[in-house]
């Protein structure tokens, strides 16, 4: 199939379902980062509006550098992957200090800020400066593969390499932005990793996938992610209207968000006695006296490496006696909706009013 086939069944196809995307508006290098950072694992309609939120409070590269980072974190809440807010937040930083605060439109620069690979790069380079790279996500990399066959394992430096060469010969040199959306688009919309619309697909009378009867098993991919499993145990310690927290810190899940005092230990039950030796390494001088006077089991939270067993007890007992050098606190209840939470505290909080969504 030539180029230029290949370039009309695209289009055609994309122009009959293009999208209104608020950061095509203007092809701004800071919007195009922005939509593209949010998109990278959240879909189109779940991430527009974090998208506008994000505009309005921080309209500029050096608004966003001086934020903080318990700001972004709370505006991104519940998109989850939160590395990706706090490497916006370090790359904004890198810009303001490097580049004066303006968007560099060089590949290579924007390749060397925090938290950008190649992928991500490239969208920014063809839809804000027209530069000449093509996007390889997982939607693009499945397109390729069925169309011309590719069995080639595409989580592997040959598979990669071979649906690479196909689409740098396919790319629309004249207009890169265009070619790169659309291909995306129609990984995401038309050529589906499950139910594809194989059927009315304008590529089916030159895709190998379909008339061989491989759609199903193309894309190759070697090695599947084994998860493991995780065992938290929250504890809902309140004292009056106030209700006690900590920070997460670094080198695990939610670094930088807000949880409740957490247990986690290797089965998905508590013993009091757990409970008491929690306390007794925050503070030795508590009381033995605690009481689980009620427990929710939360649904099952599933990452991308990782199941998340969870369960919230409400603990009855001494709360006074935290010293400064443990890392909680109490703030009052009403006042949690100014703390970012995980997607899995979050849905707890606001199904029992904490919190108002």
């Amino acid at each position: 199939m030539k180029e230029s086939e290949f370039l009309g069944k695209l289009y055609s196809w994309h122009d009959s379902i293009e999208r209104y995307l608020p950061w095509k508006e203007n092809a701004d290098g800071y919007q195009v980062w922005v939509s593209e950072i949010i998109l990278q694992q959240t879909r189109v309609e779940q991430g527009t509006p974090y998208y506008l939120r994000f505009m309005q409070k921080w309209p500029t590269v050096s608004a966003l550098a001086a934020a903080s980072e318990d700001e972004i974190l709370k505006m991104w809440e519940g998109l989850g992957y939160y590395s990706r807010a706090r490497n916006m937040h370090a790359a904004a930083k890198q810009i303001v200090a490097i580049h004066n605060g303006q968007f560099p439109k060089n590949y290579e620069e924007i390749l060397a800020l925090k938290g950008i690979g190649p992928y991500t790069a490239a969208a920014i380079s063809s839809f804000a400066f027209g530069g000449k790279h093509a996007v390889m996500d997982g939607n693009v990399m499945r397109v390729i593969a069925r169309i011309y066959g590719i069995d080639s394992p595409i989580d592997k430096p040959a598979g990669r390499k071979a649906i690479q060469k196909e689409i740098d010969r396919l790319i629309d040199e004249k207009n890169p932005g265009r070619f790169n959306q659309a291909m995306m688009d129609f990984g995401a919309l038309a050529c589906k990793s499950a139910n594809p619309f194989c059927q009315t697909c304008n590529f089916n009378d030159v895709c190998i996938a379909f008339k061989a009867n491989l759609v199903s098993q193309l894309p190759v991919k070697a090695g599947k992610i084994t998860k493991k499993t995780r065992y938290f145990h929250y504890l809902w310690l309140q004292r009056g209207d106030e209700i006690a927290i900590k920070r997460r810190e670094k080198g695990d899940i939610w670094e930088g968000l807000y949880e409740l005092p957490l247990i986690e230990n290797q089965n998905s039950s508590l013993q009091i006695e757990e409970v008491i030796q929690f306390f007794k390494k925050i503070n030795s001088a508590v009381s033995d006296q605690y009481i689980i006077n009620h427990s929710s089991k939360l649904d099952r939270h599933v990452l991308t490496h990782l199941y998340l067993e969870a369960t919230i007890y409400k603990i009855e007992g001494n709360f006074e006696l935290f010293t400064n050098n443990t890392p909680y606190f109490f703030v009052p209840i009403e006042n949690l909706d100014n703390f970012a939470f995980p997607k899995l505290l979050l849905r707890f909080l606001t199904a029992n009013g904490h919190i108002n969504r």
